[in-house]
């Protein structure tokens, strides 16, 4: 087990990283001194695969489980699902010193930690991640939100977990094309954050394709601490926290014309990173090759650099809705080389048109 701390005074936890680990638990969140009610939140896919395993285990160590079942996917994020999970609280009788667990994907996630940011005004709260993008990703940081018919992840709050568990034995479930959608986030921690862990990556490609063990877990501890390393130094996203938003800039604009549908999240980023290292490289920003890593590394674990099959026009016309803009100026995080990166707010339209013609 690799345990990685994150420091944030009051509100520090550690994220645990192995195989296993969801039948510890238990044992963990007996370990934080809580109140002896849980809500297990999941969904039925994940209650069958890896849920009962966890409430055995809080059942085990003597906790009284309530298990709160949601619909799968985006789906879950609502507030008319957030009302029926606040509605199953109330009736467990949770108080402050409960605790809600959730586990599996980062729908469940979010649904799950905005339910408890808002529950009683903040209820304990611990992340079970089953998906590799839960687990490099969403589950770390205390992001929480559910939809709104305007655009996704509008109503939220920032409430830290208490503890965040990613037990990688829960990966070799996943479908393929999820497992390569969540590698995404991995390269993208390398690219814009860490040279060594980027070029470990490169390595270990084939072995994470394979979805080797002892790689999995050392690969997801090694993006959880660049994570939580950001997170420690911008909590709530003022500016340093933006450069977790490489590739999602475009891949969030290809995600929305396409009505979500077309392309799972890590694929839109694929395409997003391919198009944001052509950015750079267009502005002379980046030093040369630096974009062909990029590429070639996205391609060694399956994920798509072009073919996002919509005009560029388009994907620009998305872009001026994104939510980070300032003043109408879209902020983009650009990769001057593998393990650096700038935040650049003034792109010209036809800079960005050019490059999204590569990854048309």
């Amino acid at each position: 087990m690799i345990e990685i701390p994150v420091s944030l005074g009051s509100r520090s936890y550690r994220i645990l990283v192995g195989t296993g680990l969801l039948a510890r638990t238990g044992v963990e969140l007996e370990r934080l001194k809580v109140g002896r009610k849980v809500a297990l939140v999941t969904d039925p896919g994940i209650l069958a695969l890896h849920g009962e395993t966890v409430a055995a285990s809080l059942r085990a160590a003597g906790f009284e489980v309530t298990i709160v079942l949601l619909p799968e996917g985006e789906r879950a994020k609502t507030l008319d699902v957030a009302a029926s999970t606040w509605d199953r609280f109330l009736d467990a009788g949770l108080d402050r010193s409960s605790t809600v667990v959730a586990v599996g994907g980062g729908a469940v996630g979010d649904l799950a930690g905005f339910t408890a940011a808002t529950y009683m005004r903040g209820v304990n709260f611990v992340q079970v991640p089953t998906t590799l993008l839960a687990q490099v990703d969403a589950s770390i940081g205390g992001k929480t939100a559910i939809d709104h018919a305007r655009g996704k992840n509008m109503i939220g709050a920032f409430h830290q977990p208490r503890l965040v568990l990613a037990d990688t034995a829960t990966l070799l479930t996943l479908p393929e094309r999820e497992y390569r959608s969540g590698m995404a986030e991995v390269i993208k921690h390398g690219i814009v954050l860490d040279a060594a862990y980027f070029t470990e990556v490169e390595r270990e490609a084939v072995a994470l394709r394979a979805r080797e063990p002892a790689v999995l877990s050392r690969i997801v501890a090694g993006s959880c601490r660049l994570k939580g390393s950001v997170v420690e130094r911008d909590e709530q996203e003022a500016e340093l926290r933006h450069v977790l938003n490489y590739g999602h800039t475009i891949g969030h604009a290809i995600e929305a014309i396409t009505g979500y549908e077309r392309f799972a999240h890590g694929e839109a980023v694929s395409l997003g990173i391919a198009a944001e290292a052509g950015i750079a490289e267009r502005l002379g920003l980046a030093k040369p090759g630096t974009r062909e890593r990029q590429v070639a590394a996205l391609e060694a674990v399956g994920l798509p650099v072009r073919g996002a099959g919509e005009p560029p026009e388009r994907v620009v016309e998305a872009l001026s809705r994104d939510k980070k803009s300032k003043d109408g100026r879209v902020p983009f995080v650009l990769a001057p080389e593998i393990g650096a990166f700038r935040i650049i707010y003034d792109v010209s339209r036809a800079t960005i048109l050019d490059a999204l013609a590569d990854v048309a």
